[in-house]
């Protein structure tokens, strides 16, 4: 694996632990997060760099495999873009469905 896609993999794999440590001493329930501003853009951000670096690693041209990997990065340009219709609902739903695999996808990746 090229030295580039190695890092923006650590990228990814270092957001998605921000993440989670969002939640280290807030419980990770829906109404705590909903009405934590500081907690949702926090989450926004990471989500922004877990986009960027997955659209680095597919200009890259590597044959990794990420699941839903273009939609990530659509993810990110519609957090960036479409911060106006952005939704709690949809914030949440991407730490809690989505950024479990996302994880382990890539801890495997970097093995």
């Amino acid at each position: 694996m090229d030295d580039r896609v190695s890092k923006y993999l650590e990228d990814i794999l270092i957001a998605v632990d921000e993440i989670e440590s969002f939640f280290a001493t807030t419980p990770k329930m829906y109404d705590e997060f909903v009405n934590n501003l500081l907690l949702r853009r926090g989450i926004e951000r990471n989500i922004e760099i877990i986009g960027e670096a997955m659209n680095r690693i597919l200009k890259s041209g590597s044959n990794i495999s990420i699941t839903n990997a273009r939609k990530i990065v659509d993810t990110r340009n519609y957090v960036i873009h479409g911060y106006d219709t952005l939704t709690a609902d949809i914030l949440w739903s991407i730490v809690i469905n989505h950024l479990p695999l996302l994880k382990t996808e890539v801890e495997e990746l970097l093995k």
